[in-house]
């Protein structure tokens, strides 16, 4: 594994489309290890593969003990609506409030090329959400309201409601 560095706003890969990945071998695997551990190097929740330069569909989320490694997701199903405020290792030091659905069914396929389901509410749906648009080359400040800056005042720690959420989830 290795950390790659981090694609910042205004880099032109981040606007554009992820390519699907035909055939999920150990050089996908080596992409998807290197971007959990750049996230989690980073302190994020979750990563996309263009946000390291890599122009494939490619996700990685975690949340609590749960880590999601997701090959060509999509969304499936969608429903609710919540607006929450989100951040992105891709744009440091800002954070905005974004309309998102409350539940999401994603299917994908996992690292070994197995289809995968899963379901998330309220943070992990707005996760799913927000990586998946950049694999379509999509930020979440052109979609956000409120911006602000992160450094101007107290920020809530996106970590703590994570392994809050993933609590919940495992409640449930």
């Amino acid at each position: 594994m290795a950390l790659r560095n981090i694609v910042i706003e205004g880099d032109p890969v981040l606007g554009k489309i992820a390519k699907e990945v035909k055939d999920v071998n150990d050089h996908v695997r080596e992409i998807i290890d290197d971007m959990t551990e750049t996230m989690r190097h980073a302190q994020g929740i979750g990563l996309a593969a263009p946000q390291i330069g890599v122009l494939r569909r490619l996700v990685v989320i975690e949340l609590g003990d749960q880590l999601y490694e997701l090959v060509n997701p999509r969304i499936v199903e969608q429903d609710g609506d919540q607006f929450e405020e989100e951040a992105c290792l891709s744009v440091p030091g800002m954070a905005g409030r974004v309309h998102r659905p409350a539940w999401v069914k994603v299917e994908a396929l996992d690292r070994n090329g197995q289809p995968v389901t899963y379901e998330g509410t309220e943070l992990l749906a707005r996760a799913f959400c927000h990586e998946l648009d950049h694999l379509d080359g999509i930020l979440y400040d052109s979609k956000a309201e409120e911006m602000r800056s992160t450094e101007d005042d107290e920020y809530e720690d996106l970590e703590d409601e994570a392994e809050e959420a993933a609590a919940e989830e495992k409640a449930e």
